[in-house]
């Protein structure tokens, strides 16, 4: 659908676009499908070689929020100077607040004055780190409503400060998280602060992400994500040592980018698995659908790292659901809320390389089972996960939203639904 609609929510973002981020990607194109597109405005620029196609569908111009690289002092005046002539909340919000880093402070002043002039009433940022300390201040400074989504190092890693999100989910109009392993953990630690939480899981399009019967797939293993410690792919490799020990035929092929590549190599070859095991660098969606089709098993052998960074609910798990590959992953946060063992997928304990590859074994060589689970899962995914009801939820809490923060808001919209009964 298309509209001339003017977006009346923002989406503020540390880095857009961002190649490993297709769940926002996702949001962003159901909004715009339903004829209610949003603004985007990124606080840094993407320093990725590559994108998805489904770039190039988004009707919105990003907007940069300009950080300045020169003096902090003439940074800040000039941007206080256009925080006078936008009239914004400064002196209540300078009053209440006591440390502001001075660019985040900057960006606010800057973004403020942007959605004021644009009329954009609510700011929805994703994850509960720099993007939310933004447009926390943003939304005050123009005197409008603002939300997060909270994912998983946002809330979980060490260098979390837990005052400073603790501030974050109390002065949010609403704060939707993605799995209900993360609703229970920020209810049990930050208690009444979070009582605004909302459910809302990731979603996918499943007209793109269609089912095909797993019957009849070549004994290819998939690993998709970033290289890093939290994916558990040195497990993956492992894994495959001992299917190799055990005389099995497969290949397995391990996608993304990331900082573990040189030793996740290193690992290839000092186990002898040259011949098994390939790392094949990111993949574009595209490319990730064709190898999916292709898989008896994708595995997501899902670790809580060292510095307490794990995933939340990854986006692969649900989009290998949906076409019909079988799963093996962990039991980390919101895991299991979807693959559950023996009905939706299989499930091995974190770490534990023997048992992923019993389990990868058996998806290997049962066209029963892997049929049986990948039918099962397809249904949950359905059920849960179709980011075109997921994304209306999401615009029901950003309505919600506005009219809690902005009385006249709320009897506009109320004025319309009444119009609109109305007429029927």
């Amino acid at each position: 659908m298309t509209t001339t609609q003017q977006p009346r929510v923002a989406y503020v973002l540390k880095v857009y676009p961002r190649f490993s981020e297709t769940f926002i990607l996702n949001e962003i194109l159901a909004h715009q499908e339903v004829g209610e597109p949003v603004a985007i405005y990124s606080l840094r620029r993407s320093d990725d070689q590559r994108f998805h196609e489904g770039i190039a569908q988004v009707s919105s111009p990003v907007t940069y929020v300009p950080l300045t690289s020169g003096s902090k002092a003439t940074a800040l005046w000039n941007a206080l100077r256009l925080a006078r002539r936008a009239g914004l909340n400064l002196d209540t919000v300078l009053d209440s607040e006591e440390d502001i880093d001075s660019g985040d402070l900057e960006q606010a002043l800057w973004l403020a004055a942007s959605v004021r002039e644009r009329g954009i009433e609510h700011l929805h940022a994703h994850f509960g780190t720099l993007a939310t300390a933004v447009a926390r201040l943003a939304a005050q400074l123009a005197g409008i409503s603002y939300s997060f989504t909270a994912h998983a190092k946002d809330i979980f890693h060490q260098q979390v400060d837990r005052d400073v999100l603790r501030r974050k989910l109390a002065d949010a109009a609403t704060v939707v998280t993605v799995s209900e392993f993360n609703v229970r953990y920020l209810q049990d630690t930050f208690g009444p602060a979070a009582a605004s939480l909302n459910l809302i899981y990731n979603g996918i399009d499943l007209e793109q992400f269609k089912f095909t019967a797993p019957a009849s797939r070549r004994p290819l293993i998939l690993g998709i994500g970033r290289l890093v410690e939290k994916k558990g792919f040195e497990y993956l490799i492992d894994a495959c040592a001992e299917l190799v020990a055990q005389g099995q035929q497969f290949t397995c092929e391990i996608a993304g980018p990331g900082i573990l590549a040189a030793a996740l190599q290193a690992r290839i070859e000092a186990r002898q698995l040259s011949g098994y095991v390939k790392l094949c660098g990111p993949l574009a969606q595209s490319e990730v659908r064709a190898k999916l089709l292709q898989a008896s098993v994708m595995a997501a052998p899902c670790v809580i790292s060292a510095d307490d960074d794990r995933d939340g609910l990854p986006t692969i798990l649900l989009e290998a659901m949906a076409l019909g590959t079988p799963c093996v992953s962990t039991d980390v946060t919101g895991i299991p809320e979807v693959l559950r063992h023996n009905q939706t997928g299989l499930q091995v304990a974190q770490r534990d390389a023997q048992g992923l590859a019993a389990a990868c074994g058996r998806l290997i060589h049962d066209s029963e089972l892997r049929q049986r689970l990948a039918r099962a899962a397809r249904r949950l995914i359905e059920e849960k996960f179709d980011i075109r009801r997921n994304s209306a939820e999401l615009r029901q809490v950003f309505s919600a939203a506005m009219m809690t923060s902005n009385p006249a808001v709320g009897q506009q919209l109320n004025s319309l639904k009444r119009t609109a009964s109305c007429a029927e």
